[in-house]
C-alpha cells in the first residue's frame, strides 16, 4: 500500500527495469522538495572531518536531476561551514520503510554566502524559516539558558548575513527497493556520460 503524503506518485510494485529506477527516483525527490509530509523530504547529508564521519538531517530545498543538484538551506554559523571548505566529499541518504527505498547520492558540497544563489533562495524563503537565522550566537553554540535563544519577533531581513546555501553536486545515484520476493538495486553513475548497472542487493 503506498502512503498518502506520494500516492499520486503511482509508483509501482516492483522495478526490472534499470532506466525505470532513475525516473522514479526523479520522481520521488522532486515531489520531497514541496511534501514535507514524505521521509524524502529530509536526508540524511553526511560528510568528513578530523574526527570523522558528521551526519545531519536536511530539509531538502530542491532536487534537479538534470543538473545533478539538491540544494540545502544553512546558518553560516554552523561548524559544517568550515567542514565543507576543508573536505567538501559528501553523500545523501533517504529512505522511507513503509515504501522500502533507498535512495542514496554520492558527490561535493560548495558553500555559497552572500551571492546570487543565496540572494534568490532568501527571496523565495518563509518569513518563518528566516526567523531561523537570527538566533544570536550561531548553531552548536553551548550555552546555559536555552530559552534565551528561542525565537524573536524582529526584523527578519536580519537573518540573511547568516544565511547560507550548500549545493550538492552528485556524481552517483544508487537507487534500492526492498522486496521479499526479490531486492533490486541499481546504480548510476555520470562521467562523460550516464553508466547505469544493477548492482547484488
Amino acid at each position: 500500500m503506498i502512503p498518502e503524503p506520494i500516492a499520486g506518485l503511482n509508483l509501482p510494485d516492483s522495478y526490472d527495469d534499470i532506466n525505470q529506477t532513475l525516473k522514479i527516483s526523479d520522481m520521488i525527490l522532486t515531489n520531497a522538495v514541496e511534501n514535507a509530509k514524505t521521509l524524502f523530504h529530509s536526508p540524511t547529508v553526511s560528510s568528513i572531518d578530523e574526527s570523522g564521519i558528521n551526519s545531519r538531517v536536511m530539509v531538502l530545498r530542491e532536487f534537479n536531476l538534470k543538473k545533478r543538484f539538491m540544494r540545502f538551506h544553512t546558518d553560516y554559523r554552523a561548524p559544517k561551514i568550515k567542514q565543507y571548505k576543508k573536505n567538501n566529499i559528501a553523500s545523501v541518504l533517504c529512505y522511507d520503510p513503509i515504501l522500502k527505498i533507498q535512495i542514496k547520492l554520492q558527490g561535493i558540497i560548495d558553500v555559497n554566502y552572500h551571492n546570487s544563489i543565496t540572494r534568490s533562495a532568501w527571496d523565495g524563503s518563509t518569513t518563518r524559516s528566516k526567523k531561523c537565522y537570527s538566533v544570536k550566537g550561531g548553531s552548536s553554540l553551548k550555552i546555559s539558558n536555552p530559552v534565551e535563544y528561542d525565537l524573536k519577533d524582529g526584523n527578519i531581513e536580519d537573518g540573511y548575513m547568516n544565511f547560507a546555501v550548500l549545493i550538492f553536486s552528485f556524481t552517483t545515484l544508487e537507487f534500492l527497493h526492498l522486496k521479499s520476493s526479490g531486492h533490486r538495486r541499481a546504480l548510476h553513475t555520470w562521467d562523460d556520460k550516464l553508466q547505469s548497472s544493477w548492482l547484488v542487493p
